[in-house]
């Protein structure tokens, strides 16, 4: 129960991120919004970590397996970021969903995983989803397009960093990997400097700085909900998110998502859910299995 609070409330903080990126996205080039997310994201991981287990549990000896997972990470959040500026909250949150549906693809094309009939059929439908979420809109507006677009780059990146925390996740802390996720996006976005930053006025600077901490915050509740509950557990409640989403997008920009929306969400839930039932089940059957001699 502790480790499925945790997660709701991750998720919560990471909509108020997301928010303050939809509010700034008129005033803010992409890379700046990015560096303060980043930086003081950044800052929340720091003094975790140092309340947690000092200095030491920010060293690493796996800096190219940090770095994969990092580069892919900042790119994620560029995507994704870049998809709620274009789109309604509730639009890009949904087409989010589509990350689990990607890690289905790359784990059967990076990891040589066998991926059979009932995750390549979750796969197709869920991506049906994804077109009726994105598609009419997207056929009318180029913004939406693009928005929808950057979105599923998000998630398409999103899985990819998932496939290296597979890798990373017995042998480092998650206090680490975020520190090294923050810094690397941190740089990043701070190399788009010379195309021109907007000095924020007070109101500006509050909620960039507001939407950094959200979402160092929000790392930090989404590494202890881990700690208490299994994966299996948890994925269920990332799709929380959509509440999350739906109010504030409601309560802060006037926005109710269309019926289309809402009926392509429930197909990538469902899709989403399939694959985690399928994952389940060949867990289960790899725990029964005798070892290889």
């Amino acid at each position: 129960m502790v480790g499925i609070a945790c997660k709701i409330i991750a998720a919560a903080f990471f909509a108020v991120m997301f928010a303050s990126v939809r509010w700034l996205g008129p005033y803010f080039p992409l890379g700046e919004i990015v560096f303060f997310r980043a930086g003081f994201g950044m800052a929340v991981i720091v003094v975790a970590a140092f309340l947690m287990g000092g200095p030491a549990l920010l060293m690493t000896k796996r800096i190219d397996a940090h770095a994969l997972r990092s580069i892919a990470g900042t790119i994620s959040m560029f995507g994704n970021f870049a998809g709620y500026i274009f789109l309604p909250m509730a639009d890009a949150t949904a087409i989010g969903f589509a990350a689990p549906l990607f890690v289905v693809i790359l784990a059967a094309s990076m990891l040589g995983e066998r991926v059979h009939i009932t995750r390549w059929s979750a796969v197709v439908i869920g991506f049906t989803g994804v077109l009726l979420i994105a598609g009419p809109e997207a056929s009318l507006n180029s913004a939406a397009a693009a928005g929808a677009g950057f979105a599923l780059l998000g998630a398409a990146t999103s899985a990819l960093a998932m496939i290296f925390l597979r890798r990373m996740s017995a042998h480092e802390h998650s206090i680490t990997i975020a520190f090294y996720f923050m810094a690397t996006s941190t740089a990043i976005s701070l190399l788009t400097l010379p195309f021109g930053w907007v000095l924020p006025n007070g109101e500006q600077a509050a909620i960039l700085i507001l939407g950094g901490l959200a979402g160092g915050v929000g790392q930090l509740f989404l590494s202890y909900s881990y700690r208490y509950a299994e994966a299996s557990v948890l994925a269920p409640f990332d799709y929380i998110a959509m509440i999350w989403a739906v109010l504030l997008g409601y309560f802060w920009f006037a926005e109710l998502p269309t019926v289309q929306v809402w009926i392509g969400t429930a197909i990538v839930i469902a899709a989403g859910l399939v694959i985690l039932w399928r994952e389940r089940q060949l867990g289960k059957k790899r725990a029964l299995s005798p070892p290889n001699l």
